[in-house]
């Protein structure tokens, strides 16, 4: 079944790759976008498994859009080869049906995290740091969102301690090919399971997922909280389904 509704991936890297696989695969939704500013590089090919040696020096979302139709070949794609900024976010994203978090800067999920809710356009958050893995769905103005957790982006000492650990490629494929799952549910007009939580996966030693309700916070941009207060039993319900 075809379904009508557009999903853009922000990052075609270790995350959007296996989100974008996943989606192609699936074939329900025939409308993707792919954001992402780099062209492929030697260093991508070990865990961005989309790419191949004759993709090095073209750019990401090219090369992403090729081999993604050669699997769904009715697939619409549309790339923007450009960084998501304060300029062309709000533009971008509010184009869009569901944004997939698949990049790898704190300023740029920060930034879609915003720009999502002003627009009321659900996304998925994602992150890798060495063998751990997270996931979060938001509805604007009905879940959680990201300043929910963290008020403001991390400063860059913190920033860069966290590139220096990595990242492990098959922990972002998981996480990626969660995201991508959550997009497709809600092509689907079904509620993401990770909406209102975060989904953590620990790859070290013994793999553990574990799920935990993110609350409301009150003051929050994203009015969330305020709306539960206003209209409880309607928000609740609605969370519900």
């Amino acid at each position: 079944m075809n379904i009508d509704k557009s999903i853009l991936i922000v990052g075609v890297g270790g995350l959007g790759v296996p989100a974008a696989l996943a989606i192609a695969r699936d074939k329900s939704v025939q409308h993707l976008g792919l954001m992402d500013p780099d062209p492929v590089e030697l260093s991508n090919l070990h865990r961005q498994v989309i790419y191949t040696s004759a993709d090095i020096g073209r750019p990401k979302v090219e090369a992403a859009a090729l081999h993604l139709r050669k699997i769904n070949p009715a697939l619409k794609i549309e790339q923007f080869q450009s960084a998501l900024n304060a300029d062309n976010a709000r533009e971008v994203i509010g184009r869009y049906d569901f944004v997939i978090d698949g990049t790898d800067s704190p300023a740029a999920k920060f930034l879609i995290n915003d720009i999502a809710v002003a627009t009321a356009t659900p996304f998925v958050y994602g992150g890798v740091l060495g063998m751990t893995g997270q996931a979060m769905t938001v509805i604007p103005r009905r879940t959680a969102c990201i300043r929910c957790l963290f008020e403001e982006v991390p400063d860059a000492a913190e920033v860069a301690s966290c590139r220096e650990a990595g990242i492990l490629g098959p922990v972002a494929g998981a996480i990626g090919t969660v995201q991508a799952h959550e997009a497709i549910a809600f092509a689907h007009g079904r509620m993401p399971k990770l909406a209102g939580g975060i989904l953590t996966y620990d790859a070290s030693a013994t793999s553990r997922v574990r799920f935990a309700i993110v609350n409301r916070r009150p003051g929050c941009m994203c009015g969330a909280y305020d709306r539960l207060e206003r209209e409880p039993e309607e928000a609740r319900a609605q969370a519900r389904h």
